[in-house]
């Protein structure tokens, strides 16, 4: 888990930095990701913002998140099997990139958007095809000052 919220520091993200760690069954990392822009696009010519009188000029249509690039950036041929850490319980949208990769389990160290749709469909598809998640107890080493 230090290594997700060591990741999610990368993060330009202002208001929520995530981080993602992938490891295999022999304990190794295979992936890290943190949440950010598309590879190519600068983190300062696109909006960071939560609100904005047009969506477009906000970060959602266009941050990456952590699970999805951490994923697309793998060491291995396949995740099958593997472990992922993450700094804020998965989206729905990351939710389905995690079950179709072959991940089998979820370690997260925050859920506060638990009431959100999106945290509530995560959890259903996780129990539906019988993906373990549970809420890592450790706190961090360092104090990685993350509104996650």
């Amino acid at each position: 888990m230090n290594i997700a919220f060591l990741s999610a520091m990368r993060s330009k993200d202002p208001s929520t930095q995530v981080g993602a760690c992938i490891v295999n069954k022999e304990q190794q990392i295979v992936a890290i990701g943190y949440n950010g822009f598309p590879r190519g696009i600068s983190d300062d010519d696109f909006p960071w913002a939560r609100q904005a009188e047009d969506p477009l000029d906000t970060k959602y249509p266009y941050v990456c998140h952590a699970e999805m690039n951490a994923i697309m950036n793998k060491n291995s041929a396949s995740l099958k099997g593997c472990v992922i850490y993450v700094t804020l319980f998965p989206c729905n949208e990351c939710a389905k990139l995690i079950i179709q990769s072959g991940i089998t389990k979820c370690v997260y160290a925050s859920d506060k958007y638990k009431d959100s749709v999106g945290a509530k469909a995560s959890k259903r598809m996780f129990d539906a095809c019988g993906l373990i998640y549970e809420m890592c107890e450790s706190k961090p080493l360092f104090d990685p000052k993350l509104d996650c």
